[in-house]
C-alpha cells in the first residue's frame, strides 16, 4: 500500500495537556517550523492568560520559529477568515523554503478552518443590524442564532457581543452566496496529545493556580490601563472574562477562581468533543498519551511519521 504524503504536522488535543512542549520536541527533531493555532495567543500583551509559553519554543541552545503569535493588538476582534488568510501565508512561507509546517493548538474551528479548506467571506459590521439586534434580549439573540446555525461552537453566546456578531456573519452568509473556495485543504497527519479525565482536571486545576502566582490577574489589570474596556476583555472569554469580573467587583476573588476553573473544564470538554467530531467526519488522529516522557512521545509520533511521506 501506498504510503500517504503529506504537507504539514497537526498536533492538537484540548488546554493542559502539553501540546506546545511536544510541538517544539518534534520540530527541533524535524528541523521545522511551529504555527500556532490558538486563537488568543495571536493577541499582543495576552501572555499569561493565553498560555504563550514563549520559553519554552528555545530548546537545545536554540529557538524554534513561530508564527501567527503576538501578530495584533489586544482590543482587535481577530476572526476565523483572518487566521485562515495569516496562515496560508505563513504555511506557504515554510514550505518555499523546504522546511516542515507543524501546527499546533486547540482552537478547532480554526484547524478545521486551514486544514479543510472552510469556504469563508470577510464580513464587515453592519451598524444598523447590530442596533436591532440590541433591542432583544440574550434569550432571544440565542434563539435567533440558532434558527440560523448549528450551535456547535459553543464560544458564540459566550457574551452577548459574540452573540451578535455571531448572527451577524450567519445572515451576512444567508443573504451572500460563497464563492468557490479560495484555499485548497491540505494533507496532514493529525497527531493528539491527551490524557485521561482526572489527569486533565488536575493539570488544568495546578495551572490555573500557577498563572494566577505568576501575575495572570496584573496582566488583565495592566490592560485596562491601556484603556481596553471591562467589555472587551469579557470578548476574549475565560480568563480575561472571569479576572475582568473581580476586577470591576462583580466577582469576588474565591469565586472567580472557582468559576473560571470549572469554565476551563468546560472548555476542554468542548475541545474534545470537537475534535472527535472531527474524527466522526473522517479525520484520523493518532491519540499520544500524554502522561508518557517526552522521549517517549516524540518517539510514538516519530514511528506514526514513518507511515507518511513529505
Amino acid at each position: 500500500m501506498a504510503l500517504q504524503k503529506i504537507e504539514m504536522i497537526t498536533v492538537l488535543g484540548p488546554t493542559a495537556v502539553g501540546k506546545t512542549a511536544v510541538a517544539v520536541h518534534l520540530a527541533d527533531r524535524l528541523g521545522a517550523e511551529i504555527i500556532s493555532g490558538d486563537s488568543r495567543q495571536l493577541y499582543r500583551g495576552m501572555d499569561i492568560g493565553t498560555g504563550k509559553d514563549l520559553a519554552d519554543y528555545t530548546i537545545n541552545g536554540h529557538t524554534i520559529p513561530y508564527h501567527l503569535i503576538d501578530i495584533v493588538n489586544a482590543g482587535y476582534k481577530y476572526n476565523v477568515f483572518e487566521y485562515q488568510r495569516d496562515f496560508h501565508y505563513a504555511f506557504s512561507d515554510i514550505r518555499s523554503r523546504g522546511k516542515m509546517p507543524i501546527l499546533c493548538g486547540g482552537a478547532g474551528m480554526y484547524i478545521d478552518a486551514v486544514v479543510n479548506g472552510y469556504q469563508l467571506q470577510e464580513v464587515t459590521p453592519n451598524a444598523e443590524l447590530r442596533e436591532k439586534l440590541e433591542q432583544k434580549t440574550d434569550e432571544e439573540l440565542v434563539q435567533l442564532l440558532a434558527s440560523l446555525k448549528s450551535l456547535h461552537n459553543t464560544t458564540d453566546i459566550d457574551t452577548r457581543k459574540r452573540t451578535i456578531r455571531a448572527i451577524e456573519i450567519a445572515l451576512y452568509y444567508q443573504q451572500n452566496p460563497q464563492k468557490a473556495a479560495e484555499y485548497s485543504p491540505i494533507k496532514t497527519c493529525y497527531i493528539g496529545i491527551t490524557a485521561n479525565v482526572e489527569e486533565r482536571r488536575k493539570r488544568i486545576t495546578q495551572r490555573l493556580h500557577q498563572r494566577l502566582q505568576e501575575g495572570m490577574i496584573e496582566e488583565v489589570r495592566s490592560l485596562m490601563q491601556r484603556g481596553l474596556s471591562a467589555e472587551n476583555l469579557c470578548y476574549y472569554g475565560l480568563e480575561y472574562k472571569f479576572i475582568t469580573l473581580y476586577l470591576t467587583n462583580r466577582l469576588s476573588y474565591d469565586k472567580m477562581v472557582n468559576k473560571l476553573n470549572i469554565a476551563i473544564h468546560q472548555f476542554a470538554k468542548r475541545q474534545m468533543t470537537w475534535f472527535r467530531g472531527m474524527e466522526r467526519k473522517g479525520a484520523f488522529i493518532h491519540w499520544i498519551d500524554g502522561m508518557l516522557s517526552m522521549d517517549e512521545k516524540i518517539e510514538q509520533i516519530i514511528a506514526v511519521l514513518k507511515t507518511y511521506v513529505f
